[in-house]
């Protein structure tokens, strides 16, 4: 692929960049790998599991959550996701028209939208579920099954550090101030 490196490539030119700068680079390390190995499982799983099916990552994900869940509101649906709910708009249209998954109202609150999959979307995830997983054995083959749990729960450490203490330090590094807020289907600028 044209202009793509390694990451060994990768780690030599960041380390020759960075050079004299005072840094932690076992942090940036760990933060530049965590991002690396997530756009590289997503890339495998889209390209091969979720391609059979005709999923994107992140319609599989919405299912995922519905399938572990239950019916669930949309705003939680997209939280878990780590999508905005306008994206989530879009998937849950998808994923109904496939018969998979089916939005309803909310019993005391008519505001509220409620997911729930289908007979279909249920025999659908009890069927590409494993299969996924099996992608996920692939991609963690080179760990065993200790060194899989340790990864887990130091990521989950990462995961846990920014759900308790994020919001304190993104104030305390903003001065108490809002962020700017995000241009809709654009990322945030650098």
């Amino acid at each position: 692929m044209p202009g793509h490196r390694s990451i060994t490539e990768a780690e030599k030119l960041a380390a020759a960049k960075l050079g004299g700068i005072a840094i932690r680079r076992e942090q940036m390390a760990a933060v530049a790998n965590i991002y690396r190995a997530a756009s590289a499982v997503r890339q495998h799983l889209e390209n091969s599991v979720l391609r059979g099916s005709d999923l994107t990552w992140t319609a599989f994900v919405v299912l995922w959550v519905v399938w572990v869940w239950g019916e669930s509101e949309t705003r939680h649906v997209a939280e878990e996701a780590g999508i905005s709910k306008g994206t989530l708009t879009g998937v849950v249209r998808t994923l109904e028209s496939r018969g998979l998954l089916r939005r309803g109202g909310h019993p005391s609150d008519g505001r509220l939208v409620l997911l729930t999959l289908t007979p279909q979307g249920e025999e659908f995830m009890a069927r590409v579920f494993p299969a996924f997983n099996e992608e996920e054995a692939f991609v963690t083959a080179g760990l065993s099954d200790a060194e899989c749990r340790r990864l887990a729960e130091g990521l989950r450490s990462v995961v846990l550090q920014v759900e308790e203490h994020g919001e304190e330090r993104r104030q305390s590094l903003l001065g108490g101030a809002e962020p700017a807020p995000r241009r809709s289907g654009r990322r945030p600028r650098a």
